[in-house]
């Protein structure tokens, strides 16, 4: 598996300001960058130059450091990772399947192997793709009469 070393670098960014219970808009006020660009940075789009980088890290008062020590534990984790191969699963009947919710996410599974701090970097797999075909007859439909005085 092949990650992006903006995108682990974002990802630690968020991290570290939502374990703050910061905003974007109060790091980017704090670093002097937009909140668009900080946004993108945050979601792996752009690459940080050195001196923006700097001033994030500071607006977090997290040492340059530190997070780069945490992105290259993390992309040197993800390197090692071996992608085990999906098992076929039977299906239940259709009656017995959850809802799939409102977001539409049909499941998966989380991932341990992934280096972090807490919960919030577990990863989720998609699932197996699911059988979802309806087994049953319908039947005629019964008439029913209505007779009006």
């Amino acid at each position: 598996m092949t990650v992006l070393l903006r995108e682990a670098i974002g990802d630690r960014l968020r991290h570290a300001r939502t374990n703050q219970r910061r905003t974007l808009r109060d790091i980017s006020r704090a670093a002097r960058v937009s909140l668009g660009y900080l946004s993108e940075v945050e979601r792996g789009q752009k690459e940080a130059s050195s001196e923006l980088l700097a001033s994030i890290c500071e607006a977090l008062e997290l040492p340059l450091g530190e997070l780069l020590h945490k992105v290259a534990a993390d992309v040197s984790a993800l390197d090692k990772v071996e992608v085990a191969p999906v098992e076929e699963v039977e299906t239940a009947p259709a009656q017995t399947v959850p809802d799939r919710g409102e977001a539409g996410f049909e499941g998966g599974r989380l991932v341990s192997e992934l280096i972090g701090d807490d919960l919030s970097d577990l990863r989720l797999q998609p699932a197996p793709r699911m059988n979802t075909t309806l087994r049953t007859t319908i039947g005629a439909p019964k008439l029913a009469s209505t007779i009006a005085a």
